[in-house]
């Protein structure tokens, strides 16, 4: 299931009735919800500019804000989403009070005012709100049911990059070019991955020759893949410099993404959003892009784990994020290993040797499956909803 998948089913129509309605006059016009996972983000849409302060940050059970020069007209009030439970707008002096009544312990991780813009013509206060892990207190209105994501009958694909190729050897070593030990290293990882039988493996490119970055990126994404791992090897002007090292995407990439994939007029249907707001998808495609990032995180730390334990040697600072092309899918969690430095005599031989390599891509594919076994997984958060008897 890919990000984008699991954060659409976890929504609760930012634009359908729950959690979302019009305001018959005054200028607060409108509060909407967004929620995946432990995150909830609430707009408020304003017809002017506010300041908001907050006075209650969640302790007592409820997030309470005042959104001062702005009038609530006859109110607003209704039912939340995943973290929130229900919501009332009311006035309170010249202000108008925003009243947010918690599912579960919460607290406020940012909030923040956006201008008109992107084709929304009023403003918008945001907020997100985070779970803390504690129990909200005891409240008289009913919690809507949240959606569950389905438990995925599939077993996990993982799509594996080979970098470089063909008319672009990538870097070389005394012995060896870049394209060939990724394209052994990968032929490996599908091997140890196939062996136990729990995933689908699919690969960039198969033999030498070259595949464009921006395709290895639509590859994973038209093949609905659950991780996106692009194999490469580094190089340095010292040759005593060696090590692995893990790249994630960069929050400079996170914008780039983000403008890449809402360049044209028909983005929000390559990535299945319901297309009658762009505010509103822009809120979805935001949260998708947040979700992404976190589990690509979560595997890239957890493949340093394995990697360490293995013995093989790291860069010190191994986890390092860039705003490279392969890592761009805002849907699909990435992560581009750098094996070693060809350029280091000791790791081009790793890299070179058959069972060194065999040994290393043994490593990455226990982190694949440590990755996909950890309850904050997509596979485990869905198989643990249906368990709970979650609809």
């Amino acid at each position: 299931m890919t990000a984008l998948a699991f954060v659409v089913i976890c929504m609760v129509g930012l634009s359908a009735t729950r959690g979302f309605a019009w305001g018959a006059q005054g200028d607060v016009l409108a509060v909407r919800f967004g929620a995946d996972g432990d995150r909830t983000r609430v707009v408020i849409d304003l017809d002017k500019t506010a300041q908001g302060r907050v006075i209650d940050a969640g302790g007592e059970g409820r997030v309470v804000l005042a959104l001062s020069g702005v009038a609530p007209g006859r109110g607003l009030n209704g039912g939340g989403s995943g973290l929130v439970r229900s919501y009332q707008v009311t006035s309170s002096g010249g202000s108008s009070r925003v009243q947010l009544e918690l599912a579960r312990g919460s607290e406020i991780e940012r909030r923040f005012l956006l201008p008109p813009g992107d084709g929304v013509s009023h403003y918008r206060y945001v907020v997100d709100l985070k779970a803390t892990g504690t129990a909200a207190r005891a409240s008289t209105t009913p919690a809507p049911r949240a959606s569950a994501p389905p438990r995925r009958a599939e077993r996990p694909l993982i799509v594996i990059d080979a970098g470089h190729g063909g008319n672009d050897p990538g870097a070389s070593g005394a012995s060896a070019q870049e394209k060939q030990v990724t394209l052994a290293a990968a032929l490996a990882l599908k091997a140890e991955l196939e062996k136990n039988g729990r995933y689908r493996v699919r690969l960039t490119r198969t033999d030498d020759r070259y595949v464009d970055l921006y395709r290895r990126v639509s590859i994973a994404r038209q093949a609905d893949a659950d991780l996106f791992i692009s194999l490469h090897a580094d190089a340095g002007a010292d040759p005593a410099l060696r090590g692995a090292s893990v790249y994630t995407l960069s929050e400079q990439g996170a914008g780039r993404a983000v403008r890449e994939f809402t360049r044209g007029d028909n983005w929000h249907r390559e990535l299945h959003l319901p297309g009658r707001d762009p505010s509103v998808d822009r809120i979805l495609l935001d949260m998708t892009q947040r979700a992404t990032q976190n589990r690509s995180a979560q595997f890239a730390r957890v493949l340093l784990t394995h990697l360490e334990g293995s013995d093989h040697p790291l860069l010190r600072r191994s986890h390092r994020d860039a705003g490279l092309a392969v890592l761009l899918a805002p849907d699909v969690p990435a992560v581009l290993l750098e094996m070693g430095f060809i350029t280091n005599p000791e790791d081009e031989r790793l890299l070179t040797d058959e069972r060194a390599r065999r040994r290393l891509m043994k490593s990455v594919a226990d982190g694949i499956d440590r990755y996909f076994r950890e309850p904050s997984s997509p596979m485990m958060a869905a198989a643990n909803s249906q368990a709970a008897g979650q609809p």
